[in-house]
């Protein structure tokens, strides 16, 4: 019992001199995510104005004031311009980003530096703990920086690989205070980009959508059409007015209107009661022939 014991003593202290002795760096709590240099058609500050600009990442799990520490593109010079304390706008939530413009105007406010970035020559820039002493994250940029091009890390806050390499690199999106990767990326989108980058494929299918679409609605609207008029015949059918003899049948307005009319006069039309018997009588013609008014006068019984 006792030697196994001093085997696991042996064990353990050997797994602890082994990781003790590891030399793969760790990401930083800040990290200078993305840098741009030459910026012509990019992110505009408050005054509407392009310069180049730093984005630095808070790379931690927790809300972190970033005021007090130095940002600076000279070693020899770390305390080239000090963050200011106090602005409610410097505590960087977690895993969330600041942006930084090197426009060598500082009286402008708070993320204005005193320096600015040159694109003929390699940036190295660098972040001072409240120390002045301490460095906190560097990095360089290469010379020939394209104009709205960025130089830094495909993955927010990922400076190191597995295997200890820097990671740093020309990035193929310009994401100032954003995430530098595609959180979620959609498979379908991925597929017209590789597979119809004219976008000819989606206009056609957009058409046939919209043309398909129109169709079911066409159909859709004459066949409701078609139902409520057979409806509405049906009820006028069971009131039994006129408008029920024009539902069913196919004669014009004009015809129904005369037929209508001579039933109407039919009806209105008075006759006198007579009997059975017929009386005929010869008649006398006591009237002066100037008078002929008389005869469409009826003369009354007797």
């Amino acid at each position: 019992m006792r030697v196994i014991k001093q085997l696991m003593v042996y064990l353990f202290a050997m797994v602890a001199m082994l990781s003790g002795c590891s030399t793969t760096p760790e990401n930083p709590e800040w990290v200078i995510n993305e840098v741009m240099v030459v910026n012509e058609n990019s992110y505009m500050d408050s005054y509407g104005q392009r310069h180049p600009w730093i984005e630095i990442y808070n790379n931690t799990a927790r809300t972190m004031d970033i005021g007090g520490r130095y940002l600076t593109n000279d070693p020899d010079h770390p305390k080239k311009y000090a963050i200011p304390r106090g602005d409610a706008l410097t505590n960087v939530k977690p895993h969330q980003h600041i942006l930084f413009f090197a426009d060598e105007m500082p009286l402008k406010g708070t993320f204005h530096l005193n320096f600015t970035l040159d694109s003929t020559k390699e940036n190295w820039i660098g972040l001072y703990d409240n120390d002045g002493k301490t460095l906190l994250d560097e990095i360089v940029i290469p010379a020939g920086m394209q104009a709205d091009q960025t130089f830094g890390y495909e993955k927010d806050g990922l400076k190191y690989d597995e295997e200890g390499n820097n990671t740093a690199q020309i990035l193929d999106r310009v994401t100032p205070s954003s995430n530098n990767a595609i959180l979620e990326e959609n498979l379908k989108v991925k597929y017209l980009e590789e597979n119809d980058a004219d976008g000819g494929l989606l206009t056609i299918t957009s058409m046939l959508v919209v043309f398909l679409g129109l169709i079911v609605l066409y159909f859709f609207f004459k066949l409701s059409g078609n139902i409520a008029k057979r409806m509405s015949q049906r009820q006028v059918a069971k009131s039994g007015t006129l408008s029920a003899v024009r539902s069913h049948s196919h004669l014009s307005g004009e015809v129904l209107a005369a037929i209508s009319a001579a039933i109407y006069e039919l009806k209105e039309d008075q006759h006198d009661i007579e009997s059975t018997i017929l009386t005929i009588q010869q008649v006398k013609r006591n009237f002066s022939p100037w008078n002929t008014k008389r005869q469409s006068l009826r003369e009354l019984p007797r």
